[in-house]
């Protein structure tokens, strides 16, 4: 639950902005007569630093260990949250516009974004390095579920400092206490963090045997199984283990990684997410209207998340994978066929959930579930760091390509996302092997073969 922490801050962050852009283009971008290029560019700008947190992760995580890379996430956090919501502090004069004051915004917009990139991959890979097999899909799940909390988390947040203000208090003030909110789940992440133990693996990497035996004699409530996961772990480490080459398995386990991430991108989820109030508007539906159909849509996202964490460890991977793809399909082409037609309606509402629902219980946790899991022991801060940089730079093309591809057929545009998830479903039952059940010493033995 700790670890999870990082999932919560990882949405939180990325969402914070969706109620304080329109404060930060008021406030930064158009008293310096700069165009919405610059604020687009500003507001996407923690995005650059997710994919260099995710090509990072690696390294720190094989450096310093999983415990002190979300700590150090967790400082990133604050220093980003109090850093975005007073930029002029230290160096600026307050209320005074300046192209100075722009560029500090978007470097602690940056800074955060590197914590979500380091989280993003670290958390779950903490997680499935603690968690016994037969719970590990239900634990590792956990961290989405966290990651959308966390999300409907600062919706509510941000509306509650914006209801009954008005604009120009907004723009003075409340954008400020929106990005300063998040330094205390940061606090938070980063004290509790003090109390939790390095993962076993990790120890085992660093040759700290004695301590990893400690943590496992911890974690498991048979000192007979602690000692049989010990013997595997040992087993499965080598002295020069930290220097292991990436392609020591072979190249498969790293393409499967890889397509995992771009896979749960290119099915167009977080076109749902971040657009969610501009396609209910484009439906006809009011501002207010569109807002609370958003809502509707977060809580059915944690809904169908607990689906998933219920079910990940009794029906496998596999088959939770295949049917979300197949109902992210449905709800896709329907829609495409519903653009097509020109048809605006309640229908259109329905199957966007349809989509989401089919992402949040498949899509959503299962693939940081398999990413945390499927990378052998003595490559998978190198290998994870690589399919988590691979999933930032899919969401960035894909969410910077949905404006121009829906000006040139919004048909066209919901049917290229339903082929994705045709394919994915197709890819999973091909290449992706099963891993309920196994240990992560296991997994190198089926990659060895």
């Amino acid at each position: 639950m700790v670890a999870t922490l990082g999932g919560l801050l990882f949405g939180y962050d990325t969402a914070v902005i969706s109620g304080a852009e329109k404060s930060i283009e008021a406030v930064l971008v158009k008293p310096l007569g700069l165009n919405s290029l610059v604020h687009g560019a500003t507001v996407s700008s923690a995005l650059i630093g997710c994919i260099i947190g995710g090509i990072l992760s690696g390294f720190f995580s094989n450096r310093l260990g999983r415990k002190k890379t979300l700590l150090f996430a967790s400082g990133l956090f604050l220093i980003s949250a109090l850093g975005s919501g007073y930029p002029e502090v230290f160096f600026f004069p307050g209320g005074e516009p300046s192209i100075g004051l722009l560029l500090m915004f978007n470097l602690y917009r940056v800074l955060g974004g590197i914590g979500v990139g380091l989280a993003s991959a670290v958390s779950p890979m903490y997680i499935s390095e603690m968690a016994p097999a037969d719970m590990r899909g239900r634990l590792v799940s956990f961290n989405q579920f966290a990651i959308i909390f966390g999300m409907l988390a600062v919706y509510f947040v941000n509306w509650g400092i914006a209801r009954g203000e008005t604009t120009e208090w907004i723009n003075a003030t409340g954008w400020r206490y929106m990005f300063a909110s998040e330094a205390i789940p940061a606090a938070i992440f980063g004290l509790l963090l003090l109390s939790v133990p390095e993962t076993p693996r990790f120890l085992l990497l660093s040759d700290r045997g004695e301590k990893a035996l400690s943590v496992l004699k911890r974690i498991n409530v048979e000192p007979a199984a602690a000692q049989t996961v010990y013997r595997e772990i040992k087993e499965s480490v080598s002295r020069t283990a930290g220097r292991a080459k990436l392609r020591s398995f072979g190249k498969t386990v790293i393409i499967i990684g890889i397509l995992l991430s771009v896979f749960q991108q290119f099915v167009g989820i977080n076109v749902a997410l971040y657009y969610a109030p501009r396609i209910f508007e484009s439906m006809g539906a009011a501002k207010d209207a569109s807002m609370l159909q958003t809502i509707v849509m977060g809580f059915v996202n944690v809904l169908f998340t607990v689906v998933a964490i219920l079910t990940v460890d009794r029906w496998g991977r596999k088959p939770l994978l295949i049917t979300g793809s197949i109902g992210m399909a449905i709800g896709m082409f329907a829609i495409s066929a519903l653009a097509f037609s020109n048809v605006i309606s309640i229908a259109t509402l329905i199957f966007i959930i349809i989509y989401t629902a089919s992402f949040m219980m498949s899509w959503g946790p299962i693939c940081w579930v398999l990413i945390s899991e499927i990378f052998p022991n003595r490559i998978r801060g190198q290998a994870v760091a690589i399919a988590v940089a691979f999933q930032w730079f899919a969401n960035y093309l894909i969410s910077s390509t949905y404006p121009a591809m829906m000006e040139f057929s919004s048909g066209m545009t919901y049917g290229f996302y339903g082929l994705m998830a045709i394919i994915s479903a197709l890819f999973v039952w091909k290449m992706v092997p099963e891993t309920k059940g196994r240990s992560l010493e296991e997994m190198e033995k089926l990659w060895k073969k």
